[in-house]
């Protein structure tokens, strides 16, 4: 082997080691909070960091100009995370059920808290378009909850998953907009006029991601009301709806 070859085999080995300790040390094997169960409850404390930054930017010091990139910034952080707690519970095997819980309801908590702080100025979205969002996942998570009490396990559907990246795309555009808009070359009309229709789309969707997903699994919801107790595995339930 090659010298070169043999130190980027040496480097790429201990960054491995290295990640391992992080991952495993002090709260890794089978305690709760794993690695990855942190990565995601941060990912929560960074919604309400996201709202102060966007409303009260003057009182935190930071610019008009400068704000836009803050929230980008704080947006990459929260998909970063998403990401990488799933794979960490994989590749490290700390897959728990505490994660099950606290991963989707991380991603409804941070998304809706996003589009709830777009229903301020200046890009004042509709409060009643967000209650689309507030509303599927409300009935998603009770759905599966009491499935779940009954002994029948609904997984994520794949609309539900690309439900989850139009929301954060719709989210990232709508932040890029504030950019233009900070420098003046958008104007305030323009700005709310876009957003409305970015956000529509995102809106929109995620209903038709919520019917999808009832509809192909109304026979296991039939049998949860029913109060049948056949255990149904469908799906990996750490998987974002």
């Amino acid at each position: 082997m090659e010298p070169q070859a043999a130190l980027r085999e040496q480097i790429a080995q201990k960054v491995d080691r290295g990640v391992d300790r992080i991952v495993h040390h002090p709260i890794g094997g089978a305690t709760l909070l794993t690695f990855a169960n942190i990565t995601t409850i941060i990912r929560i404390f960074i919604s309400p960091i996201f709202l102060m930054v966007y409303l009260e930017y003057e009182w935190l010091g930071i610019s008009a100009s400068a704000m836009p990139y803050v929230l980008l910034g704080l947006l990459g952080a929260l998909e970063l995370s998403d990401v990488l707690d799933g794979y960490l519970a994989r590749r490290y095997d700390q897959v728990t059920d505490l994660g099950k819980i606290l991963d989707p309801m991380a991603d409804s908590i941070s998304r809706i808290s996003i589009y709830l702080t777009f229903t301020q100025p200046p890009v004042h979205l509709p409060l009643l378009l967000i209650f689309i969002f507030i509303y599927r996942d409300s009935i998603i998570s009770t759905l599966r909850t009491v499935c779940a009490l009954r002994g029948i396990a609904l997984g994520a559907r794949s609309t539900g998953k690309i439900k989850a990246v139009v929301q954060a795309l719709c989210a990232l555009s709508i932040t890029a907009l504030l950019v233009p808009y900070s420098q003046g070359i958008l104007d305030e009309s323009s700005l709310r006029k876009w957003s409305l229709v970015i956000a529509s789309v995102a809106a929109s969707y995620s209903l038709y991601a919520g019917c999808e997903y009832l509809v192909a699994n109304r026979k296991y919801v039939y049998q949860a009301i029913k109060k049948r107790t056949r255990k149904s595995v469908l799906g990996d339930e750490s998987d974002s709806l």
